[in-house]
């Protein structure tokens, strides 16, 4: 029996362009550039599934760009194309990515029969002139009525987004947006450092925002505020109310397999990584010829495995457990332990019952530390140091 896979599907439509952001969307679309996108994402669902196949499928994450713009009627259509072609696991999680000025009691109706059960909401700050310094379009009463709309209408398996480190944030303000949101009652929040992107509108007008210093200071307030109100650290920028955490997202942090459709969609299959070219003309045109083009295309080795879930695993809080890791990789963990123990003398990592994790203090400067372990990999074996 084959293990279940998780499905992304990128939508590249957003209402317009928030001024940090360097994913690949736009804002010039019309309802035919949809239609055809849909059509070719269908089209090449079918390069993996076969009509009527009966693939289990565990997670399917809608994400962009802002799906919710995409509209109902069309993610709807999606699902539907999906389930023709693979088995949807009865307990799937299947998260849309909305936004709150494109999110409405009609859509969540539409989601819901859909068998949409998590949505996924970009609110970034309870403060409004905040949201404006970032481009974003809605204010935080709308976000408010959209979260409720959603409780009502589709779920209250609701995750919210927060960026830390905004124009105009000091600690008092950015603490306020966590209580606020909290306020919401979400299942599931994370909150994401501020960071400008070469091309970005932000990036040329580079506004003064706090330092690294107060980011990391912001960090581990936030942790320690979503302690108090129930909310379990899981990865570096996700908290969740147990039971709650992302299934989707955790098959990136496990190595297990998912596939991705559409423009810039990554997958993991059969040992290889690859990416679909991250241009929305240039992967229409492919589709048009059934020939999506491959941007990226790599294939684990051993080596590179073993690095890429150490590397992954200690994003976690549930970071490596020793006896498993030997479990799944026949290897010794005891190199990796020497190049943890100096960070756990430092406070930055912790051993528990033979469980290697980094504190909130050495997710901080994780790069560093991930850096520095992943030097264990032995390069004969095509590994990561």
């Amino acid at each position: 029996m084959n293990r279940p896979l998780g499905v992304y599907f990128h939508i590249p439509f957003c209402r317009s362009k928030c001024a940090y952001c360097d994913f690949c969307s736009t804002a010039q679309w019309d309802d035919g550039m949809m239609d055809a996108y849909l059509a070719a994402l269908i089209r090449q669902m079918d390069d993996f599934f076969i009509p009527g196949g009966k693939y289990p499928v565990d997670t399917v994450y809608l994400g962009g760009g802002t799906p919710s713009v995409f509209g109902g009627k069309r993610i709807a259509r999606l699902l539907s194309a999906l389930e023709k072609r693979a088995s949807l696991t009865r307990s799937a999680e299947i998260t849309v990515e909305v936004n709150p000025e494109s999110a409405d009691k009609a859509l969540f109706r539409v989601l819901k029969k859909a068998g949409v059960n998590r949505i996924s909401m970009g609110v970034q700050s309870s403060d409004d002139g905040q949201l404006r310094a970032i481009g974003r379009i809605h204010d935080f009463a709308r976000a408010k009525e959209a979260a409720a709309l959603c409780r009502d209408y589709c779920t209250d398996n609701l995750s919210l987004d927060l960026i830390y480190g905004l124009p105009g944030q000091d600690m008092e303000s950015w603490l306020k947006s966590v209580d606020d949101i909290c306020a919401l009652e979400p299942k599931h929040i994370s909150c994401y450092a501020l960071k400008l992107e070469e091309g970005t509108p932000m990036y040329r007008a580079d506004p003064p925002r706090a330092d690294d210093d107060l980011q990391a200071d912001m960090y581990l307030a936030c942790i320690d505020r979503l302690a108090q109100r129930g909310y379990e650290q899981y990865e570096i920028s996700n908290f969740a109310l147990p039971g709650y955490r992302s299934r989707h997202n955790q098959k990136y942090w496990d190595l297990s397999e998912y596939l991705g459709f559409g423009c810039a969609a990554h997958s993991f299959y059969n040992g290889k990584r690859f990416s679909f070219v991250a241009d929305l003309k240039e992967y229409l045109s492919g589709m048009e010829g059934k020939n999506p083009i491959v941007e990226e295309s790599d294939e684990l080795s051993y080596g590179n495995r073993v690095g890429e879930f150490v590397m992954l695993a200690l994003r976690t809080t549930d970071g490596i457990d020793e006896s498993a890791f030997h479990r799944r990789f026949g290897r010794d963990f005891e190199p990796f332990a020497k190049r943890l123990a100096p960070y756990a003398a430092s406070g930055h990592a912790v051993c528990e019952g033979g469980r290697w994790r980094l504190t909130p203090k050495g997710f901080l400067v994780s790069n560093v530390i991930i850096g520095d372990v992943l030097e264990a990999c032995d390069p004969q074996e095509g590994g990561m140091g």
